[in-house]
């Protein structure tokens, strides 16, 4: 038997020994995805850090959709967000103070974690060279590889004590600016021609200001602020979501800092968490292209139409951006960026693209409830604007999900000391039911 033709038939094998019935779930009870039969999630933990609401439960049963909030340590997100608009000021670094501590700090708190942030933005010489070694066309693998590297270059890599896990915390979100900014310099020169830039971060500036510097070196004050909002937005979203749940998952294990947050990056590198909008943004260029007046809505709405009748696009079936396993009539995310992403199009002459991407966001919602016409409430979530952000920054597409895990390193870290640290901890190990009846060895001669 040829060698290639075992994968053929292993495959084929595997088809047969992966089909599981879908009878089978609801025979044992068995919460597919963690899900209940409404969609909500299984309460499988507890945690002070963040909480996501998007409905409420009605006694006797059924859900009711409300108005989206997202609430960081206790406080409302929105309060957070709008001071931080208000104010034209930097606001990543207070949030991680928050999400990391427990509390906002006061005003010398935060000029000295700024400091500390700032101390430990710049990356090793060992770990510069292994950045500019590492091959490959995707940030995100090249991202878990740096993290994995860190280790052998800390000293107290398994120390999992509560003055090594913040040490490591703040090292963390420190360096993954510097590491995603050179990262993409590096597959810009190796795989386009371009030349090399390794611009050393600078003493006094934000997370944000600083990544884009050692990005792409020019930024307007706009383009940092709304980087940092988009930042804030993201840095946390409750235990459940599928790579902070990963963290804790590996973290229960007592293994090191760098493989747990390696595997939170493995998990949100995939296409139904940390790239949808990457999924967005390019049905928002196909949208552009293939609807002829901008303003049309039944031109929209017919398209809307065919799309998820599985007739154009992708046929997928779907609209990117439009629905949320958790937030029912809006998501907070999307309606704070939404502010600064208007004035942004202003800076950028892009009016006009704005407003159609408003009035998509309005048509989808529309067409998905009356295509689909399941009773289920839906909105817009943060995706279905971030891309469209990015891309007026001038950001491209291959750190659209590496930005997502710079944002949500500040989770991961404080969803991991909180599993390392609360009482009555334990390893998380839930239970699959075995479908497969026993069968009688046969020697291998006789079969």
């Amino acid at each position: 038997m040829k060698k290639e033709y075992i994968i053929y038939k292993l495959s084929e094998d595997m088809k047969n020994a992966t089909r599981i019935e879908n009878e089978l779930f609801k025979k044992f009870d068995v919460k597919r995805g963690l899900r209940n039969e409404d969609g909500t999630g299984v309460l499988v933990g507890l945690t002070k850090i963040g909480n996501v609401v998007g409905y409420e439960r009605i006694p006797g049963g059924g859900l009711k959709p409300i108005p989206g909030k997202l609430f960081y340590r206790g406080y409302d997100l929105e309060d957070l967000a709008h001071s931080i608009i208000k104010e034209k000021r930097f606001g990543f670094e207070e949030v991680a103070y928050l999400l990391l501590s427990g509390h906002l700090p006061d005003k010398e708190e935060l000029v000295s974690f700024c400091e500390l942030i700032n101390d430990n933005t710049p990356l090793e010489q060992k770990t510069k060279m292994n950045i500019i070694e590492l091959e490959g066309n995707n940030i995100m693998n090249i991202l878990a590889r740096s993290v994995l590297e860190m280790y052998r270059f800390d000293p107290q890599a398994d120390d999992t004590s509560r003055d090594n896990l913040m040490r490591q915390s703040i090292d963390l979100i420190s360096k993954f600016p510097t590491i995603i900014a050179y990262a993409y310099n590096m597959l810009r020169h190796a795989t386009y021609g371009r030349s090399l830039h390794i611009r050393h971060p600078r003493e006094k500036l934000s997370i944000a200001e600083n990544f884009l510097y050692m990005l792409k070196k020019d930024y307007t004050e706009l383009d940092a602020r709304t980087l940092d909002l988009l930042l804030v937005l993201q840095a946390e979203h409750g235990g459940g979501n599928n790579s902070t749940f990963t963290v804790r998952v590996v973290s229960s294990s007592r293994t090191d800092t760098y493989s747990a947050i390696a595997a939170g990056i493995g998990s949100l590198k995939g296409p139904l968490h940390g790239g949808a909008n990457i999924q967005v943004a390019d049905m928002f260029h196909h949208l552009q292209e293939n609807i002829k007046d901008w303003t049309n809505v039944d031109e929209i709405d017919t398209y809307f139409t065919r799309m998820l009748n599985k007739e154009a696009y992708d046929k997928s079936g779907l609209i990117y951006g439009i629905g949320h396993a958790v937030y029912t009539i809006s998501d907070p995310r999307a309606i704070l960026l939404k502010e600064l992403a208007r004035d942004l199009a202003k800076e950028k002459g892009k009016e006009e693209e704005f407003a159609f991407l408003e009035l998509l966001e309005e048509r989808a919602i529309a067409m998905f409830g009356k295509i689909k016409n399941n009773g289920k409430t839906v909105s817009s979530n943060i995706d279905f604007y971030s891309g469209f952000v990015y891309e007026m920054i001038g950001l491209p597409q291959e750190i659209f999900t590496p930005l997502f895990a710079m944002a949500r390193i500040v989770g991961w870290c404080a969803h991991r000391n909180e599993e390392l640290n609360f009482e009555g901890k334990r390893i998380i190990r839930p239970a699959y039911k075995n479908v497969l009846e026993e069968l009688e060895y046969v020697p291998l001669k006789q079969r």
